[in-house]
């Protein structure tokens, strides 16, 4: 998950037309999430601005549809979860104060020492 100054982090979805069937309803189901899907250039190639809690949004509605190609989507976007970066993992921390160390590690992938980072950096900054 790449983040842009000052902005929704962003995931390329390479080839994203030529993996998926139905693919209006799948760009209808992403777009009712709040999400950007928009093409790069001219290329076959996609882009989805979301935030953390949108991508887990479209996780589970993928997951509860009976479209079996729209699961690369949800392999692709579990996969970025892991390349979390401080910053986005904070953000996380902040909407729920009282987040404990486990649960941020499960609800994110990341390491205990990331998340052990962002707990102190988030009691230690008041």
């Amino acid at each position: 998950m790449k983040t842009r100054q000052n902005q929704t982090p962003y995931i390329t979805l390479p080839s994203f037309i030529r993996r998926v069937d139905k693919t209006d309803h799948l760009k209808n189901l992403i777009r009712e999430q709040g999400c950007e899907l928009k093409r790069i250039g001219r290329s076959r190639h996609w882009q989805l601005q979301a935030s953390f809690e949108q991508i887990e949004a479209i996780i589970k509605a993928i997951e509860a549809s009976t479209e079996p190609s729209w699961q690369w989507l949800v392999t692709h976007l579990s996969k970025q979860h892991k390349d979390l970066g401080f910053d986005m993992l904070l953000s996380i921390a902040e909407k729920k104060p009282a987040i404990t160390v486990s649960e941020l590690m499960q609800r994110t992938d990341c390491t205990i020492a990331q998340a052990r980072k962002v707990i102190d950096t988030l009691e230690f900054s008041d």
